[in-house]
């Protein structure tokens, strides 16, 4: 039994039904944000495109070079990236034209991210110091401008206040990943702990979280019962950041760091103010 429930958490993760299900939980936080109703086009695709982009990005290289039979869990990983690449391309084409545009620039990006340009340019990935920032550009595109588009809301300074906060926390959680995998991490790559070291670099995550805290209260129609809701969010994170160490494990990140945003939505579904309850 116990081997059971560990071959489905691994799927869970390594196949990644959970960060597909963080980026889902952002897309809801932007329907709450700016008062839209739940767009099930929108939500799939998210999904949907993240679980593909991240298992692509994970094992296409494993699944070109090959040379032993795929394990079961392989297998799995394949066939559920080839549902949700069909399931992305139906729902691409139900989106409104604007919104089209924004998601064929995130495809652009990703596969410059993934597949290296030429034998002689690498791929955007691995180069130096730049990987965090691509990630998080992409995280904040999906999760509101991608739902802001397709509901033809004009970018407003609004918009780019609530992109800002959504950059700033998809920064800190990836931080807190560079941490716990600085022992994996190539020395090319110089990410933020690689840089700053590990102490230096805590201390500007929690700095970050007082500028991701402020600004809600900069958002057209705040509402004050989310500075609470905030004020959980960054305790929580601040508690993974304090925590973080290269000697933890991979699920410390993959489950409990990337359960952040589902939880940030978690707390307004349980207020009964979540869109998708509407």
């Amino acid at each position: 039994m116990d081997l059971l429930k560990n071959r489905i958490v691994a799927l869970y993760l390594n196949g990644s039904i959970h960060v597909s299900l963080a980026v889902f939980a952002l897309v809801q936080m932007t329907f709450y944000f700016c008062h839209l109703p739940f767009d099930a086009v929108v939500s799939v695709l998210a999904f949907s495109g993240t679980l593909f982009s991240y298992n692509f990005i994970k094992y296409a290289e494993v699944v070109y070079r090959h040379k032993n039979p795929f394990t079961l869990r392989l297998k799995v990983i394949i066939a559920m990236s080839l549902v949700a690449l069909v399931v992305g391309v139906v729902s691409f084409f139900l989106l409104n034209l604007k919104a089209q545009l924004v998601t064929i620039g995130l495809l652009v990006l990703a596969v410059l991210y993934a597949i290296p340009v030429s034998s002689n340019v690498s791929n955007l990935r691995n180069l130096a110091g730049l990987k965090v920032y691509i990630v998080c550009l992409c995280w904040a595109t999906v999760t509101l401008i991608v739902p802001v588009m397709n509901a033809d809301i004009p970018i407003t300074w609004d918009i780019v206040i609530k992109f800002t906060q959504r950059f700033i926390l998809v920064f800190i959680l990836i931080g807190i990943f560079e941490v716990v995998d600085l022992q994996y991490d190539d020395k090319y790559l110089k990410t933020l702990p690689q840089m700053l070291g590990i102490t230096n670099t805590k201390y500007l995550l929690a700095l970050l979280l007082i500028p991701f805290y402020v600004i809600e209260f900069f958002k057209l129609g705040y509402q004050p019962i989310q500075a609470w809701n905030n004020l959980l969010i960054v305790l929580l994170t601040l508690g993974f950041i304090y925590y973080a160490s290269p000697r933890r494990s991979k699920f410390y990140t993959l489950f409990w760091v990337e359960s952040v945003p589902i939880v940030w939505w978690l707390i307004v579904v349980i207020q009964g103010n979540a869109s998708i309850l509407d």
